[in-house]
């Protein structure tokens, strides 16, 4: 019984949605469901699909294996309460809460993935493509490339999103190069796109999760 239930509670926490034509060029990596944290009477689980820049990648590691990382990356996270929320306790009581523990799990995800220096930065508001409204956290990271011939101190820039939809949790976020990214992908022979149309796409693709 134990073990059907875990897998009744796996299954029925839904993907997120991020339409098809914004996801041209990015390919899926990961696809989880796990408890991400847990509050005094409850465990907050997640299903998150991870998505990255291939041919980036690609191109880069083509140049150089050291290159060999997911440069710009993607994520959307629908959330689930186990137990559920009781009758009568809306999203509302509980959304500062996940907001401080999302805004702490994203700054540990950038330093598991070998970024330094992660400093959390402004908050903003945003309409998602749905028409909810979206806490909107910036983050600021570096990422040190030591190549045969040169080294570089790349500077990244990160967003994370949170909102509430038909009486649920969205999550969504990523991060992308900044400074110094052009010069070490001129050093490999790779044409960089402008920072700030990474950033622009990021965060259209934050947008159009549901």
């Amino acid at each position: 019984m134990a073990i059907e239930a875990i897998l009744r509670s796996m299954a029925d926490i839904r993907a997120p949605s991020v339409p098809d034509d914004r996801l041209d060029g990015w390919t899926r990596i990961e696809g989880t469901t796990e408890t991400l944290f847990a509050l005094p009477t409850m465990r907050v689980r997640g299903h998150t699909l991870v998505y990255e820049d291939g041919p980036l990648r690609e191109a880069l590691r083509a140049a150089d294996d050291a290159l060999d990382m997911p440069w710009r990356f993607f994520f959307a996270t629908r959330l689930a309460f186990r137990p559920p929320l009781a009758p009568g306790i809306g999203t509302a009581s509980v959304l500062p809460t996940v907001t401080t523990e999302l805004r702490r799990s994203f700054a540990s995800d950038l330093e598991d993935r070998g970024f330094r220096a992660v400093e959390r930065g402004r908050n903003q508001r945003m309409r998602t493509d749905t028409g909810d409204r979206a806490r909107l956290t910036k983050y600021t990271a570096r990422y040190a490339v030591e190549r045969r011939d040169s080294d570089h101190d790349i500077a990244i820039e990160g967003w994370v999103a949170i909102w509430t939809r038909r009486g649920g949790f969205r999550i969504a976020g990523g991060a992308y190069p900044t400074q110094g990214f052009a010069a070490l992908c001129e050093s490999a022979g790779v044409d960089p796109d402008d920072p700030n149309a990474y950033r622009e796409e990021l965060l259209g693709l934050l947008r159009a999760v549901e």
